[in-house]
């Protein structure tokens, strides 16, 4: 690979071969379907978390100090070699502002609906991936299906933004960027390092946009825990049980199960947020669930697992 894997010293290999065994049998103990479900969890709670920030922070301020921490953390988590040759960069930040880009118009989404209508909104950007290039029939209705979805989201009853749908449309379209941009990141990298430059850069995409949002809201006490809560719950916790569960299930699996996202999302955000949807924007949701599960369970092995 084109990463220098070069170690900083004797203690920080022990430290870090030792944190990986622990997790390494932490999460053996654990069935790779429940890592799936938990880290779906854990990033609709932290969304609905990000979302109570809005109020003291604005969008712009919670969506910086996710990236921020999680960067931090994955940094000290891999401490990756700067060491790498110009192609490799070019992917590493295409990764990171397509990834800085997709989380600013995922939160000013967040900010204007519900967050079970933002995320299956999103989602139709994955979904994209899934069936492009696809010559089956049974695809077409997979698109008549999520199309359907769609539409009843913004016929049905219940307030829909429509400011609000076009930075979700926008948070998608960044999604299958992120997934295609993620899969050359995979390939021109090693273990997390690429991830977490791209994440640094990420953070230098959004953190001015905070900054200059918010200013000195941002360094108050319990806003900077908040937001390494936010950060933990959305970022590095469920990036590590998914890389965790990829190894042991097949891609096509693992996208079938991250297509309950959308429905976990409406169900934490009645739960958290008490955002109550209308019956026919639940029908909504399961449509877009429905037609993802559809289109990932046929497709070859890449789908939504990048």
């Amino acid at each position: 690979m084109n990463v220098d894997r070069t170690e900083r010293g004797p203690f920080s290999r022990f430290s870090r071969s030792s944190l990986t065994a622990t997790a390494g049998r932490a999460f053996g103990a654990v069935p790779p379907t429940a890592l799936v479900l938990l880290g779906i969890v854990s990033v609709q709670v932290g969304s609905a978390l990000a979302k109570q920030l809005f109020s003291a922070v604005g969008s712009f301020g919670t969506v910086s100090l996710r990236l921020f921490f999680a960067a931090a953390v994955l940094m000290l988590l891999w401490r990756p070699s700067l060491r790498m040759n110009r192609r490799t960069w070019t992917v590493v930040i295409s990764y990171g502002v397509t990834l800085g880009l997709m989380n600013l118009c995922f939160y000013l989404a967040l900010a204007r609906l519900p967050l079970g209508i933002a995320v299956t909104i999103e989602f139709l950007g994955p979904l994209a991936v899934a069936l492009a290039g696809s010559r089956r029939w049974l695809d077409a209705l997979w698109v008549v299906l999520a199309a359907g979805g769609v539409v009843l989201l913004m016929e049905g009853r219940g307030d829909v933004n429509r400011v609000g749908l076009l930075f979700a449309l926008a948070a998608g379209t960044c999604w299958g960027l992120y997934i295609l941009v993620g899969a050359a990141l995979g390939r021109h990298t090693t273990e997390g390092n690429g991830l977490a430059l791209g994440m640094a850069v990420a953070a230098l995409v959004a953190v001015p946009f905070g900054v200059a949002d918010s200013g000195t809201a941002l360094i108050q006490p319990w806003v900077l825990v908040a937001g390494l809560g936010v950060a933990l719950l959305s970022s590095v916790i469920p990036y590590s049980l998914d890389l965790e569960a990829l190894r042991r299930v097949p891609p096509h699996v693992f996208g079938i199960l991250m297509s309950l996202e959308p429905a976990m999302a409406a169900l934490i955000g009645l739960i958290v947020l008490q955002e109550s949807l209308h019956w026919s924007q639940w029908i909504a949701v399961l449509c877009v669930v429905a037609a993802s599960a559809g289109a990932t369970r046929g497709s070859r092995p890449a789908g939504l697992s990048g």
